[in-house]
């Protein structure tokens, strides 16, 4: 009876050492963190930022590789918004990234696309709707508005429409020479 007690007091201690152990292993916390991070983000998958979409970005910011300031399309508002998760101050984009921009929807003038498909290989999202040599079009609900398609469009057949701003996304200008 008393080592069936001694075991199994081990085996408590065992599992809350493996789970303090776990809880302090790097990439945990990390992952849980970049979830939220990533959650700030605004899912452009752009590249903009210097990583291959909004994940890998928000992952290394939680694990310290990358800064809060790269991402142009979540601008000034989604630097704030990594700041204040991160109880840090916030910062003005980073030039090396680009400017920030207001959000736009590709658009294909279908009467002079070739359908030659590099629009769809180039979307990151599958907002992109066609097949080869029939024209194409944009999802419009799917579009992140991240320009990835029109590069490498040899037509210049697309191009980018500024988003009229929605009652979520509007706010209300400060102030002449109040502010950042």
């Amino acid at each position: 009876m008393l080592a069936a007690l001694v075991v199994c007091v081990l085996v408590a201690l065992l599992t809350l050492a493996l789970r303090y152990a776990a809880s302090r292993l790097p990439g945990q916390g990390d992952q849980a963190l970049a979830e939220r991070i990533a959650a700030r983000l605004p899912q452009t998958q752009c590249g903009q930022c210097g990583f291959a979409g909004c994940r890998p970005y928000a992952e290394a910011i939680a694990q310290g590789r990358a800064d809060i300031d790269q991402c142009p399309p979540g601008g000034s508002a989604g630097i704030q918004a990594l700041a204040d998760l991160l109880g840090v101050e916030p910062k003005p984009l980073h030039p090396r990234h680009g400017p920030e921009k207001p959000r736009a929807l590709a658009v294909i003038d279908e009467s002079r696309c070739i359908g030659c498909t590099l629009c769809l290989q180039a979307c990151p999202v599958d907002a992109i709707l066609g097949a080869p040599k029939s024209l194409h079009t944009v999802i419009a609900a799917e579009c992140t508005g991240c320009a990835l398609c029109v590069a490498p469009c040899p037509v210049d057949c697309i191009r980018m429409e500024p988003l009229a701003p929605t009652l979520a996304q509007w706010h209300w200008p400060l102030p002449e020479g109040i502010g950042p």
